[in-house]
């Protein structure tokens, strides 16, 4: 008998010690990837040369929106954290189904118990919880409405990725319109400092006129500076999202498909009440408390566990009957839920989080039909000042610089107001450009509310070209001049 005792104390022991040691192999690669960059960090010596990404280039140069949309949603870190929320959440359902770990008990007799049938030297103890199975079912699926929390922020994330890249771009194309703007800027500068030079050395004109002009080519060159600062912050920005190097030259495309706005309202709220992920992610948060007030309900109920002993007796006892039989014993047993105040603080505890978190999603719904009210004002609003600046603000503008240049050639303006009604040409033409950007920042804003595409039924802004130099500032010198008055524009 000691020799078995021995040798089951050394079978448990060593069951023991293997299950301590041996732990399975990790299943996720990335996760291997993961300690093993974290480990080079640690110890390697070229760790911040290693954690520089190389510039992409084949993402230089003009691109579509679209496409970088698509790679933004593959490569963004966020994006991709929020993927593995979702395997996290969802490894959680089993685990919260299962049964708990059987017990395994032994226990030894230093001083062996005599019995009838002999003594008993060495007892191994089974036993295994069985909770009333509505709490496993109950536990699984406020599991479940988590891992549902987990993919409902996924489209969160991806919708806030997807305008993230919308605006950072377009914010990229305004300051390349800009750029032309200002090249086409510099070019008029230039005809008119040659204007003022003929006049000047005609003794038409002074040469504060000429050293007016050569200071508005200097201030040209300072527009320049910070443009390029503008349009590497820009690039930077979008490379960020892209998860790319910010020395990557990336650039949009110099036009621009024609853009919609929307016009239903009430369309776009109901879109955004059903389809808003945040407000699909409360909802399943609302699931998710709700089986969980159920399951502290549950607590009321006790769980069963069962159990078997094995005894090992041996054959040398002291009584005349002895036989050495080993003993079996079966036990059963179940929890009483005697503290109820703890069960009733559980339980209201989790039925307020639920009442709780009902009262976010209101505040979020609420939240979301003004955010929409107000982006759709916003598009709206931009809109019809696209089409004003388009149809008649621009055409006037334009317009009266090119009659005042005219003008300014045979004398009848001087050449203040020439430079006023340039510079207000010039004002508006940046002014059109960030209205254009802005519209489209705006309604990538409002895709991200109502949770997807705009609808298409929507209306078209048409889009205008820049004005050429070669044709801006031509005009039939037999035309009638009007005064002075007649060709100041107001400031915008």
């Amino acid at each position: 008998m000691a020799i078995r005792r021995t040798i089951i104390l050394l079978l448990v022991a060593c069951q023991f010690t293997m299950g301590c040691r041996s732990t399975r192999q990790v299943r996720d690669r990335e996760y291997a990837q993961v300690i093993q960059s974290a480990h080079q960090a640690n110890y390697s010596p070229v760790a911040e040369a290693a954690a520089i990404a190389p510039i992409a280039l084949e993402l230089e140069g003009p691109q579509d929106v679209e496409w970088l949309v698509q790679i933004a949603l593959d490569q963004n870190p966020e994006v991709q954290a929020a993927r593995k929320r979702i395997d996290a959440a969802a490894h959680q359902v089993p685990v919260a189904a299962s049964l708990p770990d059987p017990m395994l008990g032994v226990t030894t007799f230093p001083a062996p118990v005599q019995t009838a049938a002999g003594n008993q030297e060495l007892s191994l103890a089974l036993s295994q919880k069985l909770p009333y199975y509505k709490k496993l079912q109950t536990a699984s699926g406020a599991a479940e409405s988590q891992a549902n929390v987990a993919r409902a922020q996924l489209a969160t994330v991806e919708l806030a990725t997807i305008m993230k890249v919308k605006q950072a771009y377009y914010e990229l194309y305004f300051v390349q319109q800009a750029t032309q703007v200002t090249e086409i800027e510099q070019q008029e500068l230039t005809k008119i400092r040659d204007l003022a030079n003929a006049r000047y050395k005609t003794g038409l004109t002074s040469q504060q006129d000429v050293l007016r002009a050569e200071l508005e080519l200097s201030n040209t060159e300072n527009d320049f500076i910070r443009l390029r600062q503008q349009l590497e912050s820009a690039q930077a920005r979008l490379a960020r999202i892209l998860h790319v190097s910010p020395q990557t030259k990336l650039l949009a495309v110099n036009e621009l498909s024609p853009e919609q706005a929307p016009r239903d309202l009430a369309f776009l709220e109901r879109q955004a009440v059903a389809s808003r992920p945040e407000l699909h992610a409360q909802l399943a948060a609302l699931s998710r408390d709700r089986q969980k007030a159920q399951l502290a309900r549950l607590d009321y109920v006790p769980d069963l566990t069962l159990g078997a002993t094995w005894i090992d007796v041996s054959s040398a006892g002291i009584s005349p009957v002895r036989n050495g039989d080993d003993a079996v014993l079966l036990t059963a047993g179940i929890n009483v839920p005697l503290y109820r105040k703890r069960i009733d603080s559980s339980v209201k505890s989790m039925e307020a989080q639920a009442v709780a978190t009902a009262r976010d999603y209101d505040a979020l719904r609420d939240g979301t039909l003004e955010q929409v009210a107000d982006l759709f004002a916003q598009a709206r609003s931009q809109q019809d000042m696209l089409l004003l600046f388009r149809e008649d603000i621009l055409p006037k503008a334009r317009q009266t610089y090119e009659v005042s240049t005219s003008a300014y050639s045979v004398g009848q303006v001087d050449f203040l107001t020439l430079i006023d009604n340039f510079r207000v040409l010039l004002r508006y033409e940046l002014s059109y450009r960030r209205l254009e950007a802005t519209l489209r920042q705006t309604l990538a804003e409002l895709e991200r509310v109502i949770g997807g595409r705009l609808p298409q039924n929507m209306e078209v802004i048409a889009v205008p070209d820049l004005p050429s130099p070669e044709v801006e500032g031509q005009i039939d010198q037999e035309e009638i001049i009007p005064s002075e008055e007649a060709i100041r524009l107001p400031a915008p």
